[in-house]
């Protein structure tokens, strides 16, 4: 969904600003690493090297504040990793210096390159928080006239794969989620049983088609029917709403996404709207004869089992 033109002008700005800083204090660090340290007084390092170091880092952060300038609310992760090492960076200098294993006069990285910005950055995850809790859109298209508007690459509409036998209709998240990422792997693994029942599968997602056909490569399912619904039209009727901040960051989240990290499902590049949730229908003949709704971003389904005949029943999530 997109979310341009209901984001305030100042937080673009205020993000445009936030690059243009890092990538100029990172220069600065890299170019001169003795610099800082005449300026303030302090004893130049032994290891500039390392010095050199954050300042790479920090001008890393500022591509990263400029590239989200763009959609503030839907590259929310960039603003929010960089809010949470702007509110540790101070924290960690109070700790050592208390210690006196800093100088206190490192504070003045900390001014400039944290504090600052702490407030517009937490205003800007405040204003994504409430995006993520607004209500659907009054454009939502009645369910009939959103399958029979909806076509694959190969130009078939959804009414009519449903008339020729069931289809499993997976509404995925972007495409850079470790959710969505484990939910193809799990596809792949389970295609084979759920085509024995004569059901077609076919796949939701928010990118455009070259960029779906290249991650689906991946995971050899690129051969799929797939629907590239950008602006979330189909997702919408489908009763899949945008997730609130516990459904994708809850604790849930973490502890299944470090089980899907260690299984080699690594969080990528945002493509398409991070709060979106995803979600598994079954149709047949143009109806949903059964929907799996998520209540959390982690929920993973078990296809196979979920498309049994026994367990042909309308559910809401589990």
């Amino acid at each position: 969904m997109p979310t341009e033109n209901k984001t305030p002008r100042w937080m673009k700005t205020v993000l445009q600003a936030a690059g243009i800083y890092n990538l100029f204090w990172g220069a600065w660090v890299v170019l001169f690493p003795n610099h800082f340290f005449d300026l303030v007084g302090l004893p130049r390092p032994n290891y500039a090297t390392i010095w050199q170091s954050v300042g790479m880092i920090v001008g890393v952060y500022g591509l990263g504040y400029y590239i989200a300038a763009y959609d503030p609310v839907r590259h929310y992760p960039i603003v929010l990793v960089g809010f949470l090492g702007k509110l540790f960076g101070p924290i960690g200098l109070a700790m050592y210096a208390a210690q006196g294993l800093l100088p206190w006069a490192f504070g003045w990285v900390n001014l400039t390159n944290d504090v600052i910005w702490l407030v517009p950055f937490a205003w800007i995850l405040y204003h994504a928080f409430r995006q993520s809790q607004a209500p659907p859109t009054d454009d939502t298209l009645p369910l009939a006239e959103a399958l029979s508007g909806s076509k694959t690459q190969q130009g078939d509409n959804l009414t009519e794969l449903s008339h020729r036998g069931p289809v499993l209709l997976v509404a995925l998240r972007h495409f850079g989620c470790t959710f969505c990422k484990e939910t193809l792997a799990d596809l792949k693994a389970q295609l084979p049983l759920v085509r024995q029942k004569g059901i077609t599968p076919v796949l939701v997602h928010m990118a455009d088609e070259p960029t779906a056909a290249e991650y689906l490569n991946r995971y050899g399912l690129a051969h799929l029917s797939c629907i590239s619904d950008p602006a979330c039209v189909l997702y919408r009727s489908l009763g899949l709403r945008r997730a609130g901040f516990s459904q994708v960051f809850g604790w849930r989240s973490w502890v299944r996404g470090a089980a899907a990290t260690v299984r080699g499902h690594w969080v990528g590049r945002l493509i398409g709207d991070g709060f979106q949730m995803p979600g598994a229908f079954l149709l047949h003949n143009g109806k949903v004869v059964q929907a799996f709704r998520h209540r959390h971003a982690s929920d993973r389904v078990d296809y196979c089992e979920w498309t049994a005949a026994e367990n042909a029943v309308n559910l809401s999530g589990r």
